[in-house]
């Protein structure tokens, strides 16, 4: 089934999908966004992004219970279909596709797609099994909508370099990393935002100045991992956040932070709870070879 609601095609079933795509002209790129829903300007900058490079953009929005470990976190997660359209035409997008959880649920267990070793790690180790739940939807998002191009954001970057290992088996598609907007504060954006009370929401920039402090002393030369995590944990502690993880990881392969000859380059990244609301943010430290 399908709509129109200004220049937007909706989407809501695998059927209207492939008759859109089908559609589509010999040849004709096709940027895909998958998103949750909950848009704000980080999702405009991506879907902008891909209608720049491509000739059709199509933004999928899906609540994946698939990648909630808890339950409550799931039925908090903010949603508002109108909203999210009314943006999605603003910003260009040609088509939404609105999928339904049978439709993109595994049927049965060697369906799954897993996210090994890596998906135990960093958000793998709070949120058992998240990677493989969003892993095994991003497979069925890249098999049914045959996108040329995906774009995702660095703000998540774990779940970035998961679905880049995941696109480069597939053979397809290219993925496009979307940089990470900011507040003018410094606070990523992030659907999770809104949640935040007034007070919470000062709180929250701990997790940006932490980044900043660690960025700041390795630029002046500091290569002491332990040293540098300390810094990136401090203001979390002293703004008396629950931290999951403050940590230096390798950029090139999300591994622990190993001290080379050249020190880096090093992606810091953080996760805290900011009352009842759990956020995460990083920042690369150094530059990439090359």
């Amino acid at each position: 089934m399908s709509e129109i609601l200004g220049g937007l095609t909706l989407l809501r079933d695998v059927s209207a999908l492939a008759d859109w795509r089908n559609g589509l002209a010999a040849g004709q790129s096709l940027g895909l966004v998958p998103t949750m829903g909950a848009l704000h300007e980080g999702h405009g900058s991506l879907v902008r992004a891909a209608g720049e490079q491509c000739d059709a953009v199509l933004v999928s929005l899906f609540v994946n219970p698939l990648q909630f470990n808890d339950s409550r976190d799931l039925e908090a997660y903010p949603r508002n279909e109108a909203a999210d359209l009314e943006l999605l035409e603003g910003w260009g997008a040609d088509a939404a596709f609105l999928p339904t959880i049978k439709e993109m649920a595994p049927a049965c267990e060697a369906d799954w797609e897993r996210a090994g070793e890596l998906g135990a790690w960093w958000e793998g180790e709070f949120r058992p099994g998240h990677f493989d739940g969003m892993l095994t939807v991003v497979r069925r998002l890249f098999q049914k909508v045959r996108p040329t191009h995906a774009w995702f954001g660095e703000k998540d970057a774990q779940q970035l370099f998961l679905v880049q290992q995941l696109a480069a088996r597939l053979g397809t598609p290219e993925i496009v990393a979307g940089a990470t907007l900011r507040e003018a504060d410094g606070l990523a954006l992030s659907s999770r935002n809104q949640q935040l009370s007034a007070e919470d929401r000062q709180r929250a920039l701990a997790l940006r100045a932490g980044l900043q402090e660690a960025k700041q002393a390795y630029e002046e030369g500091m290569r002491d991992v332990p040293a540098l995590e300390s810094l990136l944990r401090a203001p979390l502690e002293a703004a008396d956040l629950q931290v999951d993880y403050a940590a230096l990881v390798g950029n090139s392969d999300f591994a622990p932070a190993v001290v080379t000859q050249d020190g880096g380059p090093w992606l810091a990244i953080v996760a805290a709870h900011v009352g009842t609301v759990r956020l995460i943010d990083n920042l690369l430290l150094g530059e990439e070879a090359g």
